[in-house]
């Protein structure tokens, strides 16, 4: 069974691009436009991975993150950031928050599928 991953973007056209590659990859994707319509959503459903953003309106994604760490379910699942910010802060603040993994946009389409492959086991 594939499993269930969970894209949060602000940006339109980059959850698409993300949902296009795992898709392509064989995974069951949702979509999201911002933290707090994503932890709506994994509230109500269970997902395998996230994948968000860190910029974005109304709860960013470092919040998103520490927010689903609260959860028993997400305690252990994969949490990964995939942002323009590669900053050093930016980076530490994403992994005190309970990040599993960074990836810099512009992403290749393989390298996101490898590094969610990998945090899948």
């Amino acid at each position: 069974m594939s499993a269930n991953l969970l894209i949060v973007d602000d940006s339109t056209s980059m959850r698409q691009m993300v949902a296009f590659a795992l898709s392509g990859g064989g995974y069951n994707v949702k979509e999201a436009e911002d933290g707090l319509a994503a932890l709506e959503i994994a509230k109500t459903q269970r997902f395998d991975a996230v994948i968000t953003d860190v910029n974005m309106p109304r709860m960013d994604g470092i919040e998103l993150i520490r927010q689903l760490r609260t959860l028993p379910e997400y305690k252990f699942t994969p949490l990964l950031m995939l942002t323009t910010e590669s900053g050093a802060d930016k980076k530490s603040e994403g992994r005190a928050a309970g990040a599993t993994g960074w990836l810099v946009k512009p992403f290749d389409p393989e390298q996101l599928l490898a590094t969610v492959r990998k945090v899948l086991g």
